[in-house]
């Protein structure tokens, strides 16, 4: 009797792992990486573990940390085949939050995970976290790839960001000064950022072939993509120069949710409406999803992408330091009494 001969050997790549595309993907990275390279850089890319020193300018530093991810905004990114700015999402999401501490963002770590490594679609997301990393002056100094044959579709992959920063101890941003009369100013966001996008994507369902060509001027596409608005060199400046109480970072739960995050109990914001210029692509996605403003305010950033809290005889300097950075500024609200009201009331 002839014996069954064995089956033939298996690779990992005949599992769904390639190997070889991993190494080209870091070997494409590592030049993105390099120009994100500061003050503290000790190791980068390629060990097991990332090394940061940090710097001795600090004299008690406290590390702050921030974490996140880019949401279903990916979702557009597969369809539309536009990857090249959810990298940049991914970074500001996390140093925009290490910012509200009033921290300056020292180094970041992404993890890219999908069923199929594609090399040029995962350079263009990194090309976007490098990029993010520039902007806001931190390293990026290590991260992950995950290929994990039948976890994501062909073609999809998810995206989660890492970022640590530093702020003396003696100027950790925490709200507990924020006093009534305080002025609120409010940065402009550039956009959705990173947050909505479940509603977002079902307004474009709902407007189909009407769907606008553009919207504020950009074509629609790149209107919703436009990447969120990296807030650390401004502000960090602005700290720097003015007594700034509080910051709030405008992600999920909008304005209505976020600010209250750094208010002293009893004390609420009153917020000016129409104090700040109501987009076309915000206008256009209350008109097509039929929602209120209060609906508005609790799921976008309805175009305010941070907001500060600082003493009213600080405020008109403070934002003329913002504006000559190249921020718009606007003068929103003020903080008050709660009583038996909400902590922030848009009227």
């Amino acid at each position: 009797m002839t014996p069954t001969p064995p089956p033939p050997p298996l690779s990992y790549k005949d599992a769904g792992v390639d190997i070889d595309a991993g190494d080209a993907l870091v070997e494409r990275i590592k030049p993105l990486a390099r120009k994100t390279m500061r003050e503290g850089v000790l190791a980068g890319i390629g060990g097991f573990g990332a090394l940061f020193e940090v710097p001795k300018r600090y004299r008690e530093p406290v590390l702050v940390s921030g974490t996140d991810g880019v949401g279903t905004k990916l979702k557009l990114a597969f369809e539309w085949n536009m990857h090249d700015t959810v990298g940049i999402d991914l970074v500001a999401m996390s140093v925009n939050d290490v910012l509200v501490q009033g921290a300056e963002p020292l180094f970041f770590l992404d993890y890219f995970a999908c069923g199929k490594l594609e090399v040029e679609t995962a350079v263009a997301v990194v090309s976007g976290i490098a990029r993010g990393c520039e902007l806001s002056g931190c390293a990026l100094i290590g991260g992950e790839t995950a290929e994990m044959p039948g976890m994501y579709p062909a073609g999809e992959y998810d995206l989660a960001g890492f970022a640590v920063g530093a702020v003396e101890k003696s100027k950790i941003l925490n709200g507990a000064n924020v006093a009534r009369g305080d002025v609120v100013l409010g940065l402009a966001s550039s956009g959705v950022h990173s947050n909505g996008f479940s509603l977002v994507r079902k307004c474009i369902e709902r407007a189909g072939p009407s769907a606008p060509d553009t919207l504020d001027g950009k074509p629609f596409r790149q209107a919703l993509m436009e990447p969120t608005r990296l807030y650390v060199k401004t502000v960090l400046a602005a700290l720097a120069e003015h007594p700034i109480k509080a910051l709030a970072h405008i992600t999920g739960g909008g304005l209505l949710e976020n600010i209250p995050r750094v208010l002293p109990d009893g004390l609420a914001a009153h917020l000016r409406k129409g104090s700040w210029p109501k987009t076309e692509l915000f206008a256009w996605l209350q008109e097509t999803a039929g929602i209120d403003d209060f609906e508005m305010n609790r799921t976008f950033n309805n175009g305010i992408g941070m907001v500060l809290v600082i003493n009213a005889a600080s405020a008109l300097a403070c934002a003329a330091t913002l504006r000559s950075a190249g921020e718009q500024v606007f003068e929103i609200g003020v903080i008050a009494a709660r009583g038996d009201n909400a902590s922030v009331i848009v009227a």
